[in-house]
């Protein structure tokens, strides 16, 4: 809509998705941002469950959703528009003397660099020259791609896709198989493009599995990053989720050649030293929604839980018997409150005193 000029200015707009909710907030965050470029009155969507409307409470939801966007269009309400960002600075980009002797590994660099793009193009030859490992890019753009996931599961049990294009092979082959992976992009419309979105969904043939957990990452990144919160909370969650560290998003904002050498010099480290780090929210979150939904639909989903057993990935908390009647015997003392009193601190003593031998070794 944008390319064709059409101005859809002061008219409303919002949206409907049904999920697992899995990130399902930066999905309609992009909707929200592009609707708002267009100068369109956005409206806060509904995110359903993908049984909601299965349900009464579900179809009661919708029904109620309705009315409040009818009750907003009539009052004229919606979400207040963003200041706009200012436009990408696109620093330039100094090139750097690229040593390839004594280099091992294999670092890939997945891009969509187009022809024209020398801002791209220069980011990724100084990341190159100034890395420690040997590198390869696999530019996407020219890959034959016979469409989009069809959503059909014909990869639940197998893991192989449907299509002929063998892009499941290349994938495990090509890309997977690398000692880090690094993604570089041009910002557009507040994401990373249609060719990148073509291309990670049909990563969906490897269903909910992690498979390149413990392999480090890192992103260079032509535009204004610094003023797209959806995309990075997109990288740092992919990042998470997939058990992989995050070296480091080097865009050219502000200064590219430092930004670069920061993230050659990290991912460095973190292949030389396998460095990982444990999942925060994002990671903790979204695997546990990952696991739940498997562990439903292991029956279909054959591959994905044959990888979830394998790793000790159903992690679920009534499995931790002992932890669970430890909390049962300590509820009971302290809902006692002679027993509390003669306690005392000695709670919170013994609660810390596991930690307290580590530290003191």
């Amino acid at each position: 809509m944008k390319a064709s000029g059409l101005d859809l200015s002061g008219k409303f707009a919002t949206q409907i998705t049904t999920s697992k909710h899995f990130y399902d907030v930066t999905a309609h965050r992009y909707i929200q941002q592009n609707c708002q470029d267009l100068g369109m009155k956005y409206i806060h969507g509904l995110s359903a469950d993908m049984d909601d409307l299965l349900t009464e409470e579900g179809q009661r939801t919708a029904k109620a959703f309705f009315e409040y966007v009818c009750w907003c269009m009539a009052h004229d309400v919606y979400e207040t528009f963003p200041k706009h960002a200012a436009a990408p600075s696109h620093r330039p980009v100094s090139p750097a003397e690229s040593g390839e002797a004594g280099k091992t590994g294999d670092v890939v660099i997945v891009t969509d660099c187009a022809g024209d793009d020398t801002q791209l193009k220069a980011m990724i030859d100084r990341f190159r020259a100034v890395l420690k490992h040997k590198s390869r890019i696999v530019n996407i753009s020219g890959y034959p791609f016979q469409g989009g996931c069809l959503g059909c599961f014909h990869c639940a049990v197998s893991g192989k896709c449907v299509y002929k294009d063998v892009l499941d092979d290349f994938l495990r082959n090509e890309i997977q198989a690398a000692d880090a992976i690094v993604y570089a992009f041009s910002i557009k419309d507040h994401s990373m493009g249609s060719i990148f979105k073509m291309y990670d969904d049909r990563q969906f043939c490897n269903g909910h599995r992690t498979v390149t957990m413990g392999k480090p990452t890192g992103y260079l990144v032509s535009g204004n990053y610094p003023e797209e919160p959806n995309l990075q909370m997109i990288i740092e969650g992919r990042s998470e989720v997939g058990g992989n560290f995050l070296a480091g998003v080097a865009c050219d904002e502000i200064d590219p050649d430092a930004e670069i050498d920061r993230l050659a010099a990290r991912l460095d480290y973190a292949i030389s030293h396998r460095y990982i780090q444990p999942r925060n929210f994002y990671g903790v979150g979204g695997m546990k929604i990952f696991r739940d939904l498997i562990w439903l639909m292991r029956g279909m989903m054959k591959a994905d839980h044959r990888f979830y057993k394998k790793h000790g990935l159903y992690d679920f908390p009534q499995k931790q018997k002992g932890t669970v009647l430890k909390m049962y015997l300590v509820g009971a003392l302290i809902a006692s409150p002679r027993l509390k009193a003669k306690i005392g601190n000695k709670l919170f003593e013994g609660m810390i005193a596991p930690y307290r031998k580590v530290v003191e070794k």
